[in-house]
């Protein structure tokens, strides 16, 4: 079996010790690739457990958080440093460093969460799914639905861990591609190519919030927004998102998700992963890349503007 599409949990971290150093790990890992409110309020503050805030913009380090949470900052250290484009993966040398310098060991369990419901959280979990690291979840309802719940919070900033982790980082191929990538899935019939923004960014009929961006999308692709897998702040129910899914993949099993900059991109990825699709992909550059004036990259205004 391909290590990329071992069962969840599996994979790189499986078997380590936990922190303690005794052999054992003091939590289990995730059931899946998302995790409620009551699953980590009934694991909170054990030894091997880290949870991640992965807020991004004005969210970012704001107001409360949930309590013990570390910065699991993608507007930041956890973006390449060298890249001319918006929140793209670091290399795996520095992906180590940060994630040990928060702690991480390769026998932790993380959760992670943003504060707006799910946002960008999903692009915590699908940046250390492609590092290597499997015991990881996303928190369903994000902070919003853990406040809601009355569960533990705190203010001012983070707490700097006691203690280095031994995380490495192992990167797997083809969970984050390229425009290259891209452009041969948009005609290969065994590939669908997903775009998260809005219908009227995808259409062209609304403006692209970063300068310099040609409007449109990309020909062949199929607009599906992030914010329809999702109901106050949730992700849908299985079944649901699987409907969302159906039409336009039409049978198709290897998927690609593309959006403005790879946030939320991964928000499908997250949907389709539930839906129990396992070839899956995540545009790194999106359309921050792809929408840079370009004889090679072509950008379309037509086309249908809803999913199946």
């Amino acid at each position: 079996m391909d290590e990329d599409t071992l069962p969840y949990g599996a994979g790189a971290g499986e078997g380590a010790p936990g922190r303690a150093g005794d052999g054992t790990r003091h939590v289990d890992a995730p059931p899946g690739p998302l995790v409620d409110a009551h699953w980590l309020a009934a694991r909170l503050g054990r030894a091997g457990l880290l949870v991640f805030d992965a807020s991004v913009g004005a969210h970012r380090g704001a107001g409360q958080r949930i309590a013990g949470a570390r910065r699991f900052d993608i507007d930041g250290a956890l973006s390449d440093p060298t890249g001319p484009l918006p929140h793209t993966m670091p290399d795996a040398g520095r992906f180590t460093e940060e994630l040990r310098s928060l702690g991480l060991h390769d026998g932790d369990t993380v959760v992670v969460y943003d504060a707006v419901g799910i946002y960008s959280s999903a692009r915590a979990w699908w940046m250390l799914r492609a590092m290597g690291f499997d015991r990881v979840a996303v928190l369903d309802g994000g902070l919003p639905g853990w406040a809601a719940a009355g569960l533990p919070m705190e203010d001012g900033e983070p707490a700097v861990p006691a203690e280095r982790g031994d995380f490495t980082a192992r990167p797997r191929a083809g969970l984050l591609v390229g425009a290259d990538e891209v452009a041969a899935a948009l005609s290969d019939p065994a590939s669908a190519v997903f775009d998260a923004r809005s219908r009227e960014r995808f259409l062209g009929t609304a403006p692209e919030p970063r300068p310099g961006l040609r409007r449109g999308h990309m020909p062949g692709a199929v607009s599906l927004p992030f914010g329809e897998l999702q109901h106050e702040g949730r992700m849908r129910p299985a079944a649901e998102l699987r409907a969302a899914f159906a039409g336009p993949a039409q049978g198709r099993e290897q998927l690609i998700f593309s959006c403005g900059s790879g946030v939320t991109a991964c928000v499908l990825t997250l949907g389709a992963a539930l839906a129990g699709y396992r070839d899956l992909a995540v545009y790194d550059g999106s359309w921050s890349e792809w929408g840079l004036p370009s004889e090679h990259r072509p950008a379309v205004t037509d086309g249908p503007a809803r999913a199946g």
